[in-house]
């Protein structure tokens, strides 16, 4: 797909983007280089490949399902600027 100047120009106004005048010859050919090189990537036959997440094959450690409180109550409000009772205590913030 080849682009013109005057496209550019249009996609660079919907793109709320600023492109001087004399940057538009250089912006379109690169611009189809990569309208190319996405028509390229969709000749690639893709018909039954599973989706990945990384090149690697791994699998995700399970563990058991429990809920805790993590048992850090102490430890987690002794830097409480304020405490109330079992809870942080913070300003009332709305009237």
């Amino acid at each position: 797909m080849s682009l013109d100047k005057a496209t550019v120009r249009s996609i660079a106004a919907l793109a709320r983007v600023h492109v001087p005048e004399e940057e538009l010859e250089h912006l379109a050919g690169e611009l189809s280089r990569i309208l190319g090189w996405i028509e390229q990537l969709n000749e690639v036959a893709t018909a039954g490949v599973e989706p990945m997440t990384s090149v690697v094959e791994m699998r995700l450690r399970m563990r058991a399902d429990e809920v805790t409180d993590g048992g850090l109550q102490e430890e987690v409000l002794a830097d409480a600027p304020e405490r109330a009772g079992p809870f942080f205590a913070v300003p009332k913030v709305v009237e």
